[in-house]
């Protein structure tokens, strides 16, 4: 069966804090990836980190958890999330360096 638009979850995170530089989007992507979560990650030019997260609402919220964690390095102080309708479906977790 093929998977469409209106199957598929996404929920994007903005998280702030100190994210950059701390290897943040790795540590998102190996958790994605742990968790079966598709997307993308990247850096924003404020500071902040934005990930687009498509899966289950349960992998979904396991994936919020770990991005409150952070890497070892990072320190977040806040995970602002909204749920949005998939305007594209992803294969596989990406960082993407824009």
């Amino acid at each position: 069966m093929e998977v469409t638009n209106s199957q598929v979850l996404e929920r994007q995170f903005t998280i702030k804090g100190r994210v950059q530089f701390v290897l943040y989007r790795d540590f998102a992507q190996r958790s994605a990836l742990k968790l079966g979560i598709v997307g993308s990650v990247r850096n924003e030019k404020e500071g902040s980190v934005f990930v687009i997260a498509q899966g289950t609402l349960e992998k979904l919220t396991a994936f919020e958890v770990e991005l409150r964690k952070g890497s070892f390095f990072s320190k977040v102080k806040t995970v602002e999330m909204k749920d949005v309708p998939a305007a594209t479906v992803y294969k596989t977790f990406v960082i993407r360096y824009e």
